[in-house]
């Protein structure tokens, strides 16, 4: 099960469920992987709903490589995400607002 506190989120990827989550790690790779701008102004896009397929895909990606998964985003782009396009703009959205703010009690 997800930990919100460790800001994991959970991911159905191909039927199987995987917890995801923004370390440094896996933050620097998402800057490096997006090539342009900063993480403030990807959660800016968020905010606004400005956000592309490819920043909902990077921010998956990163986040279960941050959850220990090996795959990259061919891989991801391969499979099946539950929900489909919403549950993955959903998920993009709770990793980054995870990995910057703390849950509530």
């Amino acid at each position: 099960m997800a930990n919100p506190w460790a800001g994991e989120v959970a991911v159905v990827v191909d039927g199987e469920r995987r917890e995801a989550k923004l370390t440094l790690g896996a933050l620097a790779e998402l800057e490096a992987a997006l090539g342009t701008g900063s993480l403030v102004e990807l959660a800016e896009r968020f905010e606004s709903g400005r956000f592309s397929a490819r920043d909902v895909l990077m921010l998956v990606v990163a986040g279960l490589r941050g959850g220990g998964w090996r795959g990259t985003a061919e891989d991801l782009m391969a499979a099946e995400i539950a929900g489909g396009p919403v549950a993955a703009a959903r998920i993009a959205a709770e990793l980054l607002a995870r990995a910057f703010t703390a849950p509530e009690p």
